[in-house]
């Protein structure tokens, strides 16, 4: 309940790609930077709501997440396998590393996560 509760103040980023043969150096953590520095105006406008973190997925086994780390993303660990729609409590999906950024320095209050 209380989780259902504070879900609108984390926005998850479903889906990054910069095509492969786009060689520019730097360009996904810039991306991510700007993102950042803009969702919170852009989601408080369209929603009436501010987020206090972003949140991201990424497949470890295929990917590294080297763009999150450049953009100051922070790495969490990783997830179970269980995927969000679970209700039989088996591992089905590939485990994926979370990384989470955010968007006040009191998020952890804001969310209601002792510090």
């Amino acid at each position: 309940l209380q989780r259902e509760a504070r879900l609108g103040a984390v926005v998850n980023n479903a889906r990054f790609l910069l095509l492969p043969w786009i060689r520019v150096q730097h360009l996904a953590s810039k991306v991510l930077g700007l993102a950042a520095r803009r969702v919170g105006n852009d989601f408080a406008e369209r929603y009436g709501a501010r987020p206090v973190l972003l949140e991201t997925f990424v497949e470890r086994a295929r990917y590294r997440g080297t763009c999150y780390t450049a953009a100051n993303w922070q790495y969490l660990g990783e997830t179970q396998g269980r995927g969000k729609c679970d209700v039989a409590h088996r591992a089905t999906l590939p485990r994926k590393g979370v990384f989470v950024y955010p968007l006040r320095a009191d998020f952890r209050r804001a969310l209601g996560v002792a510090a």
